[in-house]
């Protein structure tokens, strides 16, 4: 029998809406809640506040599981699913209403940015303080030291207060720190989101060496691909509870077929799961048409022409450019559109309205896809709001290259057309390789 790295049984934990859990309150705000109090009694006997049915949620209910040593396990669902509650308890952040937990091994987690950082201490005082939490010595820290600052790239500001870091360094440290000060048991949140598209792969190599050196990984990820590279196992939270546990192929079907399109072409994305934290919600809605007079499709031809409509509500603000990711059914970014993308789109986006994107001959071969759509300022281009898995489509074989033949499924998510023409008696420019190569050398010379 493999050695149990964690142990969850039967762990619930309940969160009461608008009302602060032991332990977090503060001086101001317990003065605040007795000035308060009166109002809300006031309020609750006329029946315009909160009753105790309405101001409970179950976050997790009675979820049990096992983890081995050494094994690498996503853990994944919509947003609002539990996950991230899940993990917060076994990295005892929080404590559960109900329910045992039982962890072998030193624990380190990636969160949230900045968790267990504290602000006013510098980079190189935060990856200390972080390993004496961890229970290492001084020495083992520092032998670690310089790869920890080599992986995060933020050298030149390690002694800099981490309060004046911007999100994107804080994160490449904190995961350096959890990752390089070798715990038993790594639990990683979408906090990798943040990165950069490189910091992404660099972070998702060291996961896959850790999880190879016999350590622990818990992965909480929207990224299907990467959940079926790095992981062997795969549990499914829906709505508190464990909807799937198997291997991670079967995981990622199971997740996949429980989030199927039922947009009819249309989805809402005014409170959408799939946005991210932080973002403010400018998207109202994400919609699919065709020029054959059928308002809104989920199901499109090869080569069809294809219109993305995109509802926004931008208030006060005034907007630069939007963006639109055709991704796969695993979540990998196939292609992408975009304002800043398009030339002559040189409009300010304000108000409310619809972004019309026209996309002719739509160059996906047969399959599943899902959009991403993103909008924000353009000097600098960031993201003001950001929706992933907006809404899925699918894609039929269509004659795209008017030949009569189809691409077929497997040969690759996109279509591509092409000139070819035989040269009859012709020969290569150079013979071989080499010669090439010979004569490259000799010019350099």
């Amino acid at each position: 029998m493999a050695e149990k790295a964690i142990q969850v049984e039967g762990i619930s934990k309940l969160y009461r809406i608008g009302a602060r859990q032991k332990g977090d309150r503060t001086l101001r705000e317990t003065l605040t809640d007795l000035v308060a109090a009166p109002v809300r009694r006031f309020r609750t006997l006329r029946g315009s506040g909160p009753t105790t049915p309405d101001a409970a949620i179950w976050a997790l209910k009675d979820v049990s599981f096992d983890v081995n040593q050494g094994d690498a396990v996503a853990v994944i669902g919509r947003n609002g699913a539990g996950k991230s509650t899940l993990l917060k308890i076994l990295s005892r952040i929080t404590e559960p209403t109900d329910g045992h937990i039982r962890i072998s091994g030193r624990v380190a987690s990636l969160l949230e940015v900045g968790t267990g950082f504290h602000p006013e201490l510098t980079g190189r005082e935060n990856v200390y303080l972080n390993g004496a939490i961890l229970g290492m010595r001084k020495a083992e820290i520092q032998r670690r030291f310089d790869d920890i600052v080599d992986f995060s790239e933020v050298g030149p500001f390690i002694d800099t207060p981490v309060k004046r870091y911007s999100s994107g360094m804080y994160v490449r440290l904190a995961f350096a720190v959890a990752a390089h000060l070798e715990p038993e048991i790594l639990l990683v949140d979408e906090v990798l989101a943040v990165g950069d598209a490189g910091f992404q792969r660099k972070c998702l190599g060291k996961m896959s060496d850790v999880a190879r050196q016999g350590r622990t990984v818990l992965f909480v990820s929207h990224n299907m691909a990467a959940v079926q590279n790095l992981c062997k196992t795969g549990i499914v939270i829906s709505n508190g509870c464990i909807a799937f546990s198997g291997t991670a192929p079967e995981a990622v079907e199971a997740y996949l077929n429980s989030t199927g399109n039922k947009s009819y072409g249309f989805s809402d994305l005014s409170c959408h799961p799939g946005r991210y934290k932080g973002m403010q919600p400018i998207l109202t809605s994400v919609a699919l048409r065709s020029e054959d007079g059928t308002p809104y499709r989920t199901s499109f031809r090869t080569g069809e022409d294809v219109t993305f409509e995109i509802g926004y509500d931008c208030g006060d603000r005034e907007l630069g450019y939007a963006m639109i990711g055709i991704c796969s059914a695993l979540g990998d970014r196939i292609c992408s559109v975009g304002t800043h993308l398009s030339q002559g789109f040189s409009q300010t986006i304000r108000g409310r309205g619809i972004l019309e994107c026209h996309v002719p001959a739509l160059p996906l071969a047969e399959g599943e896809y899902s959009l991403m759509v993103a909008i924000g300022t353009r000097r600098p281009i960031a993201n003001v709001d950001y929706v992933e898995d907006a809404m899925r489509f699918h894609v039929e074989a269509g004659d795209y290259f008017g030949t009569g033949h189809k691409l077929l499924k497997g040969q690759g998510p996109l279509a591509q057309r092409s000139i070819w023409r035989v040269l009859e008696d012709a020969s290569p420019l150079y013979a071989s390789g080499r010669e090439l190569v010979s004569q490259s050398a000799s010019t350099n010379d």
